[in-house]
């Protein structure tokens, strides 16, 4: 394989880290306020584009399939906001013991309750080429339950005080994931031959917008000058953060990939990434008001910040094994039929 062909098949993989050299090279424009403005452009153009093109290439089919998946959604949701907060609460009995500052202890705990994004774990499964149409649901309905539930868990784990602006909350999701759905399906259906003989490339948008949500994510990681933290207590956090999410990818490998679990391939990859992926876009504005004063706020708010971007950066890297491995099970399954 010529170099020519394999950057172009290699080419979101390069963007990532092209995107992450660019945003520590010069974070501050894409930090809020900057010129790219990605209070505006992150937070309502990229994601509206998303769920836009989502639905542009989904069926009605495929979206009314996914909707009756019950088993999937039940699966994904209580595996996010039970085992997953409960899990890293039993991992940081024992850390407490360790050394580790005890408020970025709080901030794992944290990272625990929140809910799945509305952006990369859809992207990176349709970019795989898994059940997009579940990721959609699974995305979008978890975030509306993360609204109550996850100032919930927070209050319940860590104990705080705290006001959810619902309302804002509820209409901003309403915006940017179910209002643009709706349009994109609709244009589909008017427009679906057109769509299909121009071969519109759905992937390769999602993954461009992909990489600016991910260098916008690294401008404000890299810019925070509140994060005052020593090197050896960052390294810890992400070996922590590592480990829970290759861990939790692997667990929910394991579990729907069994015998008789009766989900297909495509179900694993969504299942995968909805249940272990959390939402910085949510979760920073909610630890903001459910600690609001609380002069710890910004060790607290690490963990996610390194989440986050960790989360893209390691389904990124796995996107090539994820694809390949689906793409056999699918060969394998019609060979048997």
């Amino acid at each position: 394989m010529g170099l020519v062909a394999r950057i172009q098949k290699e080419w979101f993989i390069i963007g990532v880290v092209l995107v992450i050299l660019s945003a520590k090279l010069q974070p501050s424009l894409g930090v809020p306020g900057g010129p790219l403005k990605p209070e505006i452009t992150i937070a309502y153009l990229a994601v509206s584009i998303i769920f836009f093109n989502s639905g542009l290439s989904l069926k009605t089919e495929e979206l009314t399939s996914a909707i009756l998946h019950i088993r999937l959604h039940l699966l994904v949701q209580c595996f996010t906001f039970l085992f997953f907060p409960l899990a890293v609460w039993l991992l940081l009995r024992v850390m407490s013991l360790t050394a580790i500052n005890p408020y970025l202890l709080k901030g794992i705990q944290s990272v625990g309750c929140m809910p799945p994004p509305v952006s990369s774990a859809v992207i990176l499964t349709k970019v795989v080429g898994g059940n997009e149409a579940a990721a959609i649901f699974n995305s979008a309905f978890g975030s509306f339950l993360g609204i109550v539930i996850t100032p919930v868990l927070l209050l319940l784990f860590l104990g705080s005080s705290f006001s959810v602006p619902f309302s804002s909350i509820f209409s901003q999701l309403c915006m940017t994931v179910v209002l643009p759905l709706i349009l994109g399906h609709v244009c589909q259906r008017f427009h679906r031959e057109s769509l299909e003989h121009c071969k519109f490339p759905f992937a390769n948008i999602s993954s461009a917008v992909l990489l600016l949500i991910i260098y916008s994510t690294f401008c404000d990681m890299f810019s925070n000058c509140n994060i005052t933290l020593d090197t050896t207590s960052l390294l810890l956090v992400l070996l922590i953060i590592l480990s829970i999410q290759i861990s939790f990818m692997l667990l929910t490998f394991a579990f729907s990939t069994r015998k008789g679990s009766g989900f297909t391939p495509a179900d694993t990859v969504a299942i995968m990434f909805c249940s272990t992926h959390k939402s910085l876009t949510l979760g920073i504005p909610m630890l903001k008001i459910v600690f609001a004063g609380y002069e710890h706020l910004s060790l607290i708010s690490v963990p996610l910040l390194i989440y986050h971007p960790a989360q893209i950066l390691l389904g990124s890297i796995l996107v090539p094994s994820i694809r390949t491995w689906m793409a056999s099970r699918q060969q394998k399954s019609r060979v048997c039929c």
